[in-house]
């Protein structure tokens, strides 16, 4: 069993939220749960369409998936939410371009499925350490796979916000998925990157993994990103593993 709590905030400069979150902790279809962020992009309200009309989407296409495995599940749901959103892209001139990142979990017994598609990203949180499960697909983190800048680098490089994929820019989508195991007492965080670019990967532990209510938690998160400049809009879905069904 796992509890969440799914938050979003406009920041200190942006005029619109272009974020958008969903969580749920009972069944979604054939998936037992199911999380999602999505940090849109485009010009005026694109954004703000392409993140909230992807989620609605796919939460529509498992809602009626036949699909048992959830890998499959997720695939099919994300890839017609990308074709879905492309189309939509094409009806008017201002939404062309209109794309957004993505990344989704679910969680059944004691294995969990990530997707995810640009640079919105999951991390696990267990006794006081953090992982980054996620990989960013940006024009940084390619640098620092390839040994090319260093992780400190990357946060202070101008070209960091640059994503090589993202949902609905092109016809089909490229999905990574990340299968883990998970146990009890671990938080999961998805964020999007108006978290990740404000607060460190150190602090966003020190908050996360604090003997709190994980609704305190979320706020004292978006507080932090807005105390340190809220440069963007900020996402927060937090999720706990919180009982023994987990291993069953």
């Amino acid at each position: 069993m796992q509890t969440s709590v799914a938050m979003t905030d406009v920041g200190r400069v942006r005029k619109v939220n272009q974020d958008y979150v969903y969580a749920s902790d009972t069944p979604v279809g054939n998936l037992p749960n199911l999380y999602i962020v999505a940090d849109g992009m485009g010009g005026h309200k694109a954004g703000d369409l392409a993140s909230s009309y992807a989620v609605q989407t796919i939460v529509e296409a498992i809602s009626r998936s036949v699909e048992t495995r959830p890998a499959l599940i997720l695939q099919k749901a994300i890839r017609y939410a990308n074709y879905r959103l492309y189309e939509k892209s094409e009806e008017r001139e201002e939404y062309h371009g209109m794309g957004t990142t993505l990344v989704v979990l679910t969680v059944y017994k004691d294995e969990a499925l990530a997707a995810n598609i640009g640079d919105s990203r999951l991390y696990e949180i267990s006794q006081k350490q953090i992982r980054q499960i996620s990989e960013d697909h940006s024009l940084v983190a390619e640098l620092v796979r390839k040994g090319e800048l260093s992780a400190t680098e990357a946060r202070r490089h101008p070209d960091k916000n640059i994503i090589t994929r993202a949902l609905g820019i092109q016809d089909e989508a490229q999905i990574d998925l990340f299968p883990f195991r998970v146990e009890t007492g671990n938080r999961y965080l998805l964020c999007s990157d108006g978290l990740t670019n404000m607060v460190e990967d150190t602090e966003l532990c020190r908050l996360i993994s604090q003997k709190k209510d994980i609704s305190e938690i979320g706020a004292e998160l978006i507080l932090k990103a807005n105390k340190n400049g809220g440069l963007d809009n900020i996402a927060v879905v937090l999720v706990e593993i919180d009982n023994s069904e987990v291993g069953l």
